[in-house]
């Protein structure tokens, strides 16, 4: 598993213009997320975790501070080099699911890999093992609007994992889905997680996904509260000495 960290924030400010009024939406982020592990925002809504994963996508640019992904620094980017950096690198999973209604689940986890270039066969053995990895084998033909919401998810899951990116970026997922249902997905994103050591970021306001996080990072205002890793990652090993138990990195 990759060591070096897959992302890292310094002194991150970000803040949008409503009218004539500048609303400060980050302030002064600090962060390094650990490659292969689960990572969660929390906090409530309006802290700024959606910001924050928009930096750190490469959706958005901060207006101060460096966000560096996988290597590469977002800021140095033109932007097309960035549309094709996400592309590569960073898969999105969205709480709308934002599949193309018009195309069965085999086709939506496909359609990165035809962008990409991808061998015909190469494309279907892929496609085929991701969904039957999220328990959708049976489901391929189907189009989005013949799945229920946790099945949608399931594709989106699967279609963010589909170029092996480097980190899978998460908005929110289990909003728009009852608890049980939110569970299995939360469930499933860890199992693929661990499976195929990519590092998840994923952001939530429900206290309770808590125990599922490797690093827990608390936002508030826009600024970071505390910073909680478990000891020991998910491949058994202890972290590097930098990364203590429990950091309090204050925005």
């Amino acid at each position: 598993m990759p060591t070096e960290p897959v992302a890292v924030l310094t002194g991150v400010l970000k803040s949008y213009q409503m009218d004539a009024v500048t609303v400060p939406v980050l302030q002064g982020i600090d962060l390094l997320v650990r490659p292969g592990h689960f990572t969660v925002l929390l906090g409530p809504s309006g802290s700024g975790k959606t910001t924050l994963l928009n930096l750190v996508g490469g959706i958005d640019r901060a207006d101060q501070g460096e966000v560096v992904v996988a290597g590469r620094s977002i800021a140095a980017m033109s932007d097309d080099e960035l549309s094709d950096f996400r592309a590569e690198n960073i898969g999105f999973i969205f709480q709308n699911f934002n599949l193309i209604p018009v195309l069965t689940a085999f086709e939506n986890v496909e359609y990165p890999l035809v962008l990409a270039g991808m061998a015909p066969e190469r494309r279907r053995r892929r496609v085929a093992r991701l969904l039957d990895a999220v328990g959708l084998a049976d489901r391929a033909d189907n189009r989005p609007g013949q799945l229920s919401g946790g099945q949608r998810q399931r594709v989106a899951i699967a279609r963010a994992l589909a170029r092996k990116p480097k980190l899978v970026v998460a908005d929110e997922p289990t909003a728009n889905l009852d608890s049980a249902t939110g569970d299995a997905i939360l469930n499933l994103m860890r199992h693929m997680q661990e499976q195929y050591r990519i590092s998840f970021l994923f952001s939530s306001h429900d206290r309770s996904l808590m125990k599922a996080a490797d690093d827990l990072i608390t936002l508030r205002d826009g600024v970071i509260q505390g910073i909680h890793r478990k000891a020991v990652g998910p491949d058994g090993v202890e972290p590097d000495p930098a990364a203590a138990p429990l950091d309090h990195e204050p925005g």
